[in-house]
């Protein structure tokens, strides 16, 4: 057995042995707060950083975090105006799909190869390369250009997410940990309310310093990049990580791009091919094909895979993995179709749809804060993922009520339902995650975790979106059949302005023919010109429509419920990523020192060297200081 089995066997044996009290289930009297073992100083005598060393460390990692996520939401906001000035407002999809492809397949490997070289040098390439990625994006001359360099960002931004996670999970242990993860998740609520208005403000700019405004939408990245390599660089020093053979899991990593880019591609592109389309039924089967390919090499491969199988014995991880995926599918997929609720249904400009989200991102924070707290008083947090997947089936369901005259107050109401719950919900899954596995394995551990939610993500997208698209024109000819005999439909088709009037002339002419199913809605802009009293049958079709979508989220979301009742509740440990990896190489060497003696039976004693025990405080006190030189055996040299 190898030490990496040894480790999974080990946390298995946590899950079916935890106390009464950590497998409580929801709905029951709930039970003394866990009790974790404390560790004994004088076995591993290691040391974390001070809270303060811990936020100089979080605010670089939050400057990368906080480049992926800004730009999720600033270049949504400006790629009409950009597909406009590239004469290829037709490949924007293709623009999408790239950025999703790179980031997804290159999540995962970020995680293994972070695990076995140091999390420090990955992370400074993943800024570096975001920023080289940018920076060919602002000087992109066609759509296929920013396509390929858009592909190149998404290198980049694979990694800023998953490493920074998993590095909070290296200085900061799962009890306290919870309470830092709150200010990631501020992150993600400011760049959700910046997004859109600092998208808007340079899409709507002719030019700033010599070159068109949408450019600096990319262009922007540079210095906030440029500033997070010199903080990073600066602030964060973890030891080496101990060197141990290993062979880099190339065959896997083919085979999952192999089943992951024809997949991905289908999921983006299917409403427009056909989902049972020749291209189409060629990417399911070469994506299937991959698959299996990966499942192969993964099995092959062992310990050294990307995706180590053996992980998936452990139960916190196979449930946090499929709850990742159905709470990704619900959100990404619900949420895609919020702005165009307000952009559309409601007439808002991208900038004033992201303001009008704000409560949102209040939900998400509170949400957060809420469970981060309690956690890190308690050591429970079972109960807050169980309590976001069911805030976020209500706020599904009401924001399923939607229609063209909701009061803004009601959905800001529902957005703070919605955002509590996934506050409750997404670190929390994450946290379990990084609490179960191996700390060897807390890098491929957390990666997975965003892999499998991104993955559920995209599917949810692609899926909802289709269900939008393909209803809302037949819903649109119901609204139309509706008020065919109202008195507001019919006095408009009497006015003569508004027959006169050429931004009427199709919709009038479809029906007077009865031939309102032939509306085309690719170009959702002729509405704002329509005469109000002809574009409300239109209003109500996409509100219905888009109801439909968060009624089905909804649905989805009650497998997410069951999967975190299932979710078991280990305790909390009480020591950090580091601190765990450096007492399981002094207890090696320890072990190794014994099994040397015993083999050497009676020969003379070698001269004695430092204590296990010391040279664990050593390791500490350096790292603590800012060091890397940690005194452990045979390291890597990457992370100096």
């Amino acid at each position: 057995m190898t030490q990496h089995d040894a480790r999974s066997e080990d946390t298995e044996q946590r899950e079916h042995g935890q106390a009464p009290a950590a497998s409580a289930d929801v709905g029951t009297t709930a039970p003394d707060p866990v009790q974790e073992p404390q560790p004994d100083p004088t076995q591993d005598p290691v040391q974390g950083p001070t809270h303060r060393e811990i936020v100089a460390i979080l605010g670089g990692l939050m400057i990368g975090m906080f480049l992926a996520a800004l730009d999720q939401t600033i270049v949504a906001t400006s790629m009409r105006t950009i597909g406009d000035d590239l004469h290829g407002l037709s490949l924007q999809a293709w623009v999408t799909t790239a950025y999703l492809l790179t980031a997804t397949i290159s999540t995962p490997l970020y995680g293994k190869l972070s695990d076995v070289y140091g999390r420090k040098p990955f992370y400074l390439a993943a800024i570096s390369i975001f920023v080289v990625g940018s920076l060919l994006s602002g000087t992109a001359d066609s759509m296929y250009q920013l396509a390929v360099y858009r592909g190149v960002q998404g290198l980049g931004a694979g990694g800023l997410m998953s490493l920074a996670i998993t590095i909070l999970g290296d200085l900061v242990p799962p009890r306290e940990r919870a309470r830092y993860q709150a200010y990631f998740l501020a992150v993600f609520g400011t760049s959700s309310v910046l997004g859109p208005v600092i998208g808007g403000f340079f899409s709507g700019a002719d030019e700033i310093l010599g070159l068109a405004g949408w450019r600096w939408v990319f262009l922007v990245n540079v210095p906030l990049g440029i500033l997070g390599l010199a903080v990073v660089s600066r602030v964060l020093h973890l030891p080496p990580v101990r060197r141990v053979d290993h062979r880099i899991d190339w065959p896997g990593a083919l085979a999952l791009v192999v089943a992951l880019v024809p997949l991905l591609v289908v999921a983006e592109q299917g409403r427009s091919w056909g989902w049972t389309s020749p291209r189409a039924v060629t990417a399911y089967v070469v994506g299937g094909v991959g698959l299996v390919a990966f499942w192969l090499c993964e099995r092959r491969a062992g310990s050294d895979a990307i995706l180590p199988l053996r992980l998936f014995r452990l139960r916190v991880f196979s449930i946090g993995a499929a709850a990742n995926v159905v709470i990704g599918l619900a959100m990404f997929g619900g949420l895609a179709v919020l702005p165009l609720y307000l952009q559309i249904v409601r007439g808002q400009s991208p900038t004033q749809a992201g303001l009008t989200l704000i409560p949102f991102t209040v939900g998400i924070m509170s949400g957060s804060v809420i469970a981060g707290q309690t956690t890190s008083r308690t050591g429970r947090y079972k109960i807050f993922p169980v309590l976001g997947t069911v805030l976020m089936i209500v706020g599904c369901l009401t924001f399923a009520t939607l229609d063209v005259d909701t009061p803004f107050a009601w959905i800001f109401a529902f957005s703070v339902v919605f955002g509590l719950g996934l506050g409750f919900t997404m670190q929390p899954l994450v946290l379990a995650v990084q609490n179960a596995v191996p700390v060897q394995d807390m890098g491929v551990a957390t990666s997975s975790s965003l892999f499998f939610r991104q993955m559920g993500g995209t599917l949810g997208t692609a899926l909802f979106l289709s269900v939008l698209f393909s209803t809302v024109v037949g819903n649109i000819s119901e609204a139309f059949t509706r008020a065919a005999a109202t008195p507001q439909l019919q006095g408009a088709l009497a006015d003569p302005a508004v027959r006169a009037d050429p931004a009427n002339a199709h919709v009038i002419e479809l029906l007077e023919t009865g031939r309102t199913d032939g509306l085309s809605i690719d170009d959702s802009s002729f509405i704002s010109a329509l005469d109000p009293r002809l574009a409300r049958p239109i209003l109500e079709g996409f509100a219905a429509s888009i109801d439909l979508v968060l009624l089905l989220a909804g649905i989805v979301m009650i497998a997410g419920v069951v999967l975190t009742v299932l979710l078991p509740e280990l305790p909390l440990r009480t020591v950090s990523g580091i601190q765990g990896r450096l007492a399981d190489e002094a207890a090696a060497d320890r072990a190794a020192a014994a099994a040397s003696t015993r083999d050497d039976g009676d020969e003379p004693p070698q001269a004695p060297g430092p204590p296990d025990d010391e040279r664990a405080t050593d390791d500490a006190e350096r790292f603590r200081q800012g060091s890397t030189h940690v005194t452990t055996q045979t390291t890597h040299s990457l992370d100096r």
